[in-house]
């Protein structure tokens, strides 16, 4: 058993589709999508209709459910944006999908944390806005209940795994087309990639139980930079151009 784990494409298709690509060339048919996948100043539109024939097994995240909950007039600038570019029938979509579901009979999905869809899983954030490991015990609490070998999630935009103490294994690929963002909740913090490049996770089911390969793929970031600036949005050009919130 083996497959591709994709997260918080955020609107970027030029990332996505370097994804698709590369995810093809290591001889992979199945992807599972965590969410996240248009809210940004970029090309929702698009995004949206590559994604939707793929029929994907999805989860929805925390900002497509704003993009189908909130009042447009009431939005972040980025769902707002990502709003504008959006059909019914992909809004139609993002209100088909669940908040988590088990794939394969053996994988939990969700976009942030089993009850919280907007809830760091394996980070924390110090009040001085320092992102860091969250503390194993709570990693574990969140995961009480889900008896499963593999947990993915996202969200945090940061590859990172953790082996529970009896064994199962919590993945998080990463984003495909957000390498940096801040956020004020719930204190002031960066989440930084460092890099420009799109990233994701390659899982394997082996003899001694799941493993995992964290991949980055390069694309014409700096057009999507372009965009974003073109677009009034200097902090995502910053990031979609260095990796780095400046």
């Amino acid at each position: 058993m083996r497959f591709a784990a994709i997260a918080d494409i955020h609107g970027n298709h030029l990332a996505l589709e370097a994804v698709l690509a590369d995810i093809r060339t290591q001889d992979v048919e199945e992807i599972v999508n965590l969410g996240d996948f248009f809210s940004g100043p970029l090309d929702a539109g698009k995004t949206a209709d590559l994604l939707m024939p793929l029929s994907l097994t999805s989860v929805r995240g925390n900002h497509d459910r704003y993009l189908i909950e909130q009042d447009p007039a009431a939005m972040h600038a980025s769902d707002a944006a990502a709003y504008g570019q959006l059909l019914s029938s992909h809004l139609d979509w993002l209100r088909s999908l669940p908040f988590d579901l088990v794939y394969r009979g053996e994988v939990y999905l969700c976009h942030a944390a089993p009850k919280d869809d907007n809830l760091y899983w394996l980070e924390s954030v110090s009040p001085e806005g320092f992102v860091l490991l969250q503390p194993f015990e709570a990693i574990e609490a969140l995961a009480e209940g889900i008896d499963l070998p593999l947990i993915l999630c996202g969200h945090s935009h940061i590859p990172r795994a953790v082996r529970l103490s009896d064994g199962r294994l919590i993945v998080n690929p990463g984003s495909v087309g957000c390498p940096a963002y801040d956020d004020e909740l719930p204190y002031y913090h960066k989440v930084e990639a460092g890099h420009p490049l799109a990233s994701y996770a390659i899982l394997e089911k082996a003899a001694g139980g799941w493993t995992w390969q964290f991949r980055t793929v390069a694309y014409d970031h700096m057009a999507m930079s372009a965009l974003a600036a073109k677009r009034g949005r200097a902090d995502w050009a910053g990031a979609l151009a260095t990796g780095w919130v400046r």
